[in-house]
């Protein structure tokens, strides 16, 4: 192995201890002392990967964004694709949170990282080009009026609740199994352009109409 694949495996480990770090920590956060300690690596050979813990944590949000591209590329049929975007959040809820979070407070206050966020939007803007053909193919599939943002929309809705439901202990108590729930999500949101086949305004309850007019 070179000494450039060598970079490149350690590299990557470091990522996949520091992701496993930041969901056992309970708070979004780890120190470079526990990660190097856990790698058994010295401390200064991190900073030869990341100038700062910032950078590191962008690199892992970078990272799962690659993996979430190339799950939009698999070349099967629409409906399957369409349950891959809300499975997502509901199979990896403490992830899907947690890295949403990190990202929300790296955007807002980290300094020096706007060449990753330009490379991470990248990532994601393609994603979306994915995501958009994936659910208008299925929307067309079913000949819906529902607009392939409106389902967009509804479906991140429902995943992000979703994930919000399966990664709370307290509502664990109420809700049961999990893997019930999240079919029961999944199901929903196939079955939601269903529903859209008339026009829309015609379907709403006249109170309802009124109220969204208004």
């Amino acid at each position: 192995m070179s000494r450039q694949q060598q970079f490149k495996h350690r590299e990557e480990s470091i990522l996949q201890v520091a992701e496993q770090l930041l969901l056992e920590s309970g708070d979004g956060d780890i120190t470079l002392d526990s990660l190097a300690e856990q790698l058994d690596l010295a401390k200064g050979t991190l900073y030869k990967h990341f100038v700062s813990k910032d950078e590191l944590f962008l690199r892992i949000i970078i990272r799962h964004e690659q993996q979430l591209l190339q799950n939009s590329q698999i070349g099967d049929d629409a409906s399957a694709g369409v349950a891959r975007i809300i499975l997502y959040q509901l199979l990896n809820p403490q992830r899907a949170m947690l890295l949403n979070q990190i990202e929300e407070k790296l955007a807002s206050s980290a300094v020096g990282l706007n060449r990753l966020f330009s490379e991470l939007y990248g990532i994601r803007r393609e994603r979306m080009r994915q995501m958009i053909a994936t659910t208008n193919a299925y929307l067309q599939s079913l000949d819906s009026n529902l607009t392939t943002r409106d389902y967009l929309s509804t479906i991140w809705a429902m995943g992000y609740g979703g994930a919000g439901l399966l990664n709370s202990s307290f509502y664990q108590r109420y809700l049961g199994r999990r893997d019930t729930l999240r079919l029961a999500l999944v199901q929903q949101i196939l079955d939601l352009p269903k529903q859209y086949r008339e026009t829309l305004p015609n379907s709403f309850p006249q109170s309802l109409s009124d109220t969204l007019a208004s």
